[in-house]
Formats: structure tokens, sequence, C-alpha cells
């Protein structure tokens, strides 16, 4: 039978999303958003590339909950970006009131939906959508950690021309200036990053520098967008996920999860690797991390709690 994946938000990753989903054939899709007209525009466009792609899935473009009944797959991208001048308290009460309204819609119609987030201040918007939606925490997860580790493999991959695929190499920790790439993990061609560095073949100070483009690989692209964030990437990587729970793959990726317990943390999100099967998230991988990484993730997780609790200020009902 045909799966049901469903898009909230009509913006720039709602609809590559679309694009991606329709060319890949992983089902049937409804792009759904408060502006009608940009939903069916997008969905009636991206439908006209079908004879040239040779993909089959219908697609429609709704602002009706309804027309998302009994979804599969839902991927939310609702809200708005970080615009200049913003802070992230200002940011946080806009997106909070969307999430609790798309959390609402999502409750009453597809309430057995693996459900994916992509809206930012993302661990906290996530954390708030599932208490917002009380479906299970296995079937809501954020999609974060993907998009950073595959900007980190990037960088390595241009600074060493090695070929992204021979870079293995995860980001943990909340989205934002705290997240931590796991560099005791990360091979370059199947060789210990560590090693490089110690033979003197990559310096130190080059990897710094990765790091912390990591870290600010979003308004890099914000500052050169002008009016805009980054899209390709961030679909890329929702779809990745998606594709993992609807072809049952178990892959190990990198999502904000739940944690109970899991790396010494509980009751929150925050970036880890997971196993993603068509039970939703059926297993949250525990790394072992060095001291530093363990410290840095310590720090990264209490930057997300400290951020819900100015959520909580604002919605007192979470």
């Amino acid at each position: 039978m045909t799966k049901k994946i469903s898009l909230i938000g009509a913006g720039q990753i709602g609809g590559t999303l679309a694009h991606l989903i329709a060319i890949k054939e992983l089902g049937d899709i409804v792009l759904f958003d408060v502006a009608e007209g940009i939903a069916k525009g997008k969905a009636l466009d991206i439908a006209q590339s079908s004879s040239v792609e040779g993909f089959k899935v219908s697609i429609s473009g709704t602002s009706d909950y309804e027309d998302t009944k009994n979804s599969d797959v839902i991927i939310i991208t609702a809200g708005v970006p970080r615009k200049p001048g913003m802070t992230r308290d200002d940011l946080l009460s806009i997106n909070l009131k969307i999430i609790k309204q798309v959390a609402d819609g999502i409750k009453k119609t597809s309430p057995n939906a693996f459900v994916i987030c992509i809206t930012n201040p993302l661990d906290v918007i996530v954390m708030a959508l599932q208490k917002y939606s009380s479906l299970p925490k296995n079937k809501v997860v954020g999609m974060a950690g993907i998009l950073d580790s595959s900007r980190f493999k990037y960088f390595l991959s241009e600074e060493l021309n090695v070929h992204v695929k021979k870079i293995k190499s995860f980001v943990l920790g909340g989205h934002g200036d705290t997240m931590v790439p796991m560099l005791e993990l990360t091979t370059i061609d199947g060789k210990p990053l560590k090693e490089l560095i110690q033979s003197g073949r990559f310096k130190k100070e080059t990897l710094n520098n990765i790091i912390e483009r990591t870290r600010k690989g979003g308004s890099e692209i914000v500052k050169y967008l002008e009016k805009g964030s980054a899209y390709y990437a961030p679909a890329s990587s929702g779809v990745e996920m998606a594709e993992s729970y609807l072809k049952n793959e178990g892959k190990i990726l990198p999502c904000a999860a739940y944690l109970n317990g899991e790396y010494g943390e509980k009751d929150i999100y925050a970036g880890v690797p997971v196993k993603i099967g068509n039970k939703g998230i059926e297993k949250v991988v525990e790394v072992k991390l060095s001291e530093n990484e363990k410290k840095e993730f310590s720090h990264s997780v209490q930057s997300v709690r400290e951020l819900f609790e100015a959520a909580k200020k604002i919605d007192p009902s979470l």
C-alpha cells in the first residue's frame, strides 16, 4: 500500500522535501501550509515534472489538516527563520505558538505518524511538539545531527581533498553553537582523524576552524542569502530519516531524540545517534565519549535545558 507523507510548511524546505520525496517515490505527498496558494502552486509545479523525472506519486497542496489524515510520516518545517535583530527568545515565542497549532492538528488527524521536526530552535521545539501532541516519544524526533554531521564531513573533505563518502563522523548535542563533533570517532579513508593530526598532516588549528564553521554553518548561509536560510541540505537530511522509517532500514543516524538516562541525561531532547526502523526510534545508540566530549556534550545539553526553561516561561503549560 502506498505510504502517505505530509509536509507541514510549504516554504523552501517544504518544497524541496516534496521534490526529493517525489523523485524517490517514497509515498504520496500532501503539502500543507496556512498560505494555501503556495502549497497548491508548489504541488502542481512538482507534479508537472513527473513525466520528465518518471515518478508516479500523488502530490497535492492544502490548508486543511483533514487532508493530512492518517499520514505515515509528517515532516514539520512550519515556523519563521531567525531574522537580523531577533533574539532566540523572540524566535522561540513565535515558533512555540505555531508548533502548538501544528501539534493540535497532528494529534487529531495522524496520531500514529512518525513525526520529524525541522523547525528552530530545534531541540526545544521538538520537545514542545512532543508535549503538546502527547505522541509517543519514540515517534517524535528532530532533524539536526544529520545536517550538522554532513556539514562537518563536507568541510573536512574539502580541506583534505578526500571524497566525502570516505569520511565517517557524527556531530552530537544541541543544534547550535554548542554542538559537539565526535573527533575520537572521526575517520578519514579508514584512518583516525587524531592520527592525521599527530602526524602533522592536518593542523589542529585548521580542525578548530572547521568545527567553528560547522557550528555557524546555518548563519554563514543566511549571511549569503540575506533573505532566507538553508533548505537543500536540511531537506536531504529530513528525507534520509523518513526513508529509514518507511523502508525499515534501521540506519544509525544522529537526531534530536528523547533521552531517558542515556548519556547520563534524563527528560530532555538532544542530538544523539539513534536507530530508525519501522517502529520509529528503536534504540538510542550510546557511543563511547572521551572525557572532553562528555564535558562538551553535558554543556550542550545544559544549553538546551536553559532554553526549555525560557520556553516554559513563555508557555507555562509546558
